[in-house]
């Protein structure tokens, strides 16, 4: 079933054409990502599906009925209501459900005290109120507030912060409870455009899990190429040619991309020495009579002779740093550090220290002071106590995500740069802003007409053309586009010097960190190595403590957890402790077999409920069921209450799969 369809779409922004003949079907289940070099239009075409934007020509068509959700990158909400709220009330119905039954229950009422009303109206009136209660339940178990509180805690959110005005909150979090009610109202498409910019890492993982479960339509714009490949069954790419589509996740599209990019430049290359070929012949023999008639049939054939267009290559952020001067062997030494705001503590005292080479990646969940910790080592921001001592002949160059929001907005391009180097030739600094996609005449344009993107770019060049031999960088991909991401992933990657960065992107942390500083409960836990080292060791870590327990008896080698037995005084007694331990055995496995049986039934419901939605689906995408409107109209109401169903009897599973689990390992220890 087609959920949005954009047919052959244009759409111009004063002289510069965006979108010409663009289409694109969006499905049941589709899972898209939708990739693109900054200023290619991605924010512009969700707009466009989510009916924001109005386009030049074509059409846009939406099915009836059809909830789209949408996440932008900027947002303004204003405060006045709480965040639970916000989250609860954004699911549309619930108020219509509640007047519907009140007017119900109060026609059930007047009619019951009517001597004329007759039972058939009676048991109308009383199904219509059955049937409403019904509805609500229903609404109920799938957007109670127990359902919104734990999509906050996923995102971050603390105990009682439901409660808080929204207005009280950073534009960060603000943008988390708006993807938090996105979540929680469950939208037929969800378009999200760099969901994870305001995430950290623990944040992402969960938003990730979420998001994989996720059985209706989505498209997703991202940076982190590690977190698109996970989620992703399709990918729309708006490239020089127009918007293209290609199945599989972004290593596919790669992969077919180049395939495609290789059997073109070939049929082109044969094409033209076809055409050589050709031409060569017809200038030869064009003067000769008896050549004629051959000469001709070969003009006509060449000008019949197709043409084939090779791909436009897209222009990418391409740079290299300069070799670094050599620095002490400690660049970077810190000592009894403090900071508080007012009666939060940040950081108590903490000791740490930074080797020359270094590539430290900083992780934590959002306000341990990952932040906070960055700015104090740059001088930007004040420590209360304590120490931070910069080796001898070490020159730092600093990029923050706010910087790209202070530059002049009045001063050029190219201005801005200069700035960060007057010694620098313009030469030199024009050759560093054309690695950074700004040729030409774009280094004359002002700050203030360029896109967030653009904008973190200038504020990169600024930092390349005077890097220094210690690099201090918070959060250096977010609002870069993903092929830009990936290539300052691969530039970091040659730099010389000493390196200290923020991230939450998993595909940057994994390519660059040497070290991991995770940022904690007013602590900065040190671990020397790779992320994947440090996360397989938290998980080894929460298995111990898993098994461990808490204040319980510890498990020996072979995972068994000791029971203190009373020694038989007799026979007798070993037998009848026995005859107990097996009775306590047998009837914990009573409980096992029902659930078994009960887990059985549902897979088994749920498998013969997702083939009749497979053939209700097969149906709907026949253009004939749209002629006949009583098919089509049962058809999509089947499709959905199948849907609902399907929602309902998969969350039965999932708590009678965790109510079995839980009566196995109970059985298992006591076996």
């Amino acid at each position: 079933m087609s959920l949005v369809v954009l047919d052959e779409v244009t759409l111009f922004f004063a002289d510069r054409m965006i979108f010409g003949g663009a289409s694109l079907r969006l499905g049941n289940g589709d899972r898209i990502g939708l990739i693109g070099p900054n200023g290619s239009g991605k924010t512009t075409l969700l707009k466009i599906i989510a009916g924001d934007q109005v386009v030049d020509d074509g059409n846009v068509t939406r099915a009836n009925g059809v909830r789209i959700g949408w996440l932008p990158q900027d947002i303004s909400i204003s405060g006045g209501r709480s965040l639970i709220d916000m989250i609860l009330s954004s699911v549309p119905g619930r108020k219509e459900l509640d007047e519907r039954l009140a007017a119900a229950e109060t026609a059930l009422e007047a009619a019951s005290l009517n001597e004329n009303t007759d039972d058939d109206t009676m048991m109308d009136l009383a199904a219509d109120v059955a049937e409403l209660h019904e509805r609500i339940d229903h609404f109920e178990r799938f957007f109670g507030e127990h359902e919104a509180l734990a999509i906050l805690a996923g995102l971050g959110f603390g105990p009682g912060d439901e409660k808080r005005d929204i207005g009280e909150l950073s534009g960060g979090w603000k943008m988390r409870g708006v993807l938090a009610g996105l979540l929680f109202q469950r939208p037929d498409v969800l378009l999200l455009d760099e969901p994870t910019n305001h995430l950290d890492m623990p944040s992402v993982a969960w938003f990730s899990d979420f998001l994989k479960k996720w059985n209706r339509c989505f498209i997703l714009i991202s940076h982190d190429r590690e977190f698109l490949n996970e989620q992703i069954a399709k990918v729309v790419s708006i490239e020089p040619e127009g918007i293209r589509t290609y199945p599989g996740n972004y290593e596919k599209y790669v992969e077919q991309r180049a395939e495609e990019e290789t059997i073109l430049s070939g049929r082109a290359k044969n094409l033209a020495k076809e055409r050589e070929r050709l031409t060569d012949f017809i200038n030869r023999f064009r003067a000769q009579a008896n050549k004629a008639k051959a000469v001709q049939s070969r003009v006509k054939f060449l000008e019949k002779m197709e043409s084939v267009e090779t791909y436009e290559r897209r222009q990418v952020m391409r740079f290299s740093f300069p070799a670094t001067d050599r620095t002490v062997a400690e660049p970077i030494k810190i000592e009894g550090l403090k900071k508080a705001y007012g009666d939060h503590v940040v950081f108590p005292g903490i000791d740490l220290t930074v080797r020359r080479g270094e590539k430290i990646g900083i992780i934590g969940v959002n306000g341990a002071g990952k932040t906070t910790l960055l700015r104090m080592i740059a001088g930007e921001l004040p420590h209360d106590a304590g120490t931070i001592k910069m080796g001898s002949d070490v020159k730092v160059g600093y990029y923050a995500q706010h910087h790209a929001d202070t530059l002049d907005l009045n001063s050029t391009v190219l201005e801005v740069v200069q700035r960060a180097s007057p010694d620098t030739p313009p030469a030199r600094v024009r050759s560093i802003l054309g690695s950074f996609m700004f040729s030409g005449d774009d280094t004359d344009k002002p700050i203030k007409v360029l896109s967030g993107g653009e904008k973190a770019r200038v504020a990169l060049a600024r930092l390349l053309v005077k890097p220094g031999n210690l690099m201090l960088m918070d959060e250096p991909t977010n609002h870069l586009d993903l092929a830009s991401s990936e290539s300052l992933t691969a530039s970091l990657g040659t730099y010389d010097g000493t390196l200290v960065f923020v991230s939450h992107n998993r595909s940057l942390i994994r390519a660059l960190a040497t070290k991991i500083w995770n940022v904690d409960d007013q602590k900065v836990e040190i671990y020397p190595g790779t992320l994947d080292e440090y996360m397989y060791s938290m998980a080894q870590r929460r298995q111990a403590i898993a098994v461990e327990g808490k204040g319980g008896p510890k498990r020996d080698p072979r995972g068994k957890t000791p029971t203190v037995q009373p020694v038989a005084k007799t026979r007798e007694d070993d037998k009848a402790r026995k005859r107990r331990e097996a009775e306590e055995r047998q009837k914990k496995g009573n409980k096992v077999g029902p659930l078994e049986k009960t887990v059985a039934q549902l897979e088994e419901r749920i498998a013969v409920l997702e083939a009749e939605q497979k053939m209700r689906s097969t149906e709907l995408a026949d253009p004939s069921v749209y002629e006949d409107a009583a098919r089509r109209n049962k058809l999509l109401a089947d499709f959905q209450g199948g849907a609902d169903k399907l929602e309902e009897l998969t969350t039965r599973w999932e708590a009678s799969m965790a109510q079995l689990e839980t009566a196995r390992r109970q059985l298992a220890q006591d076996e």
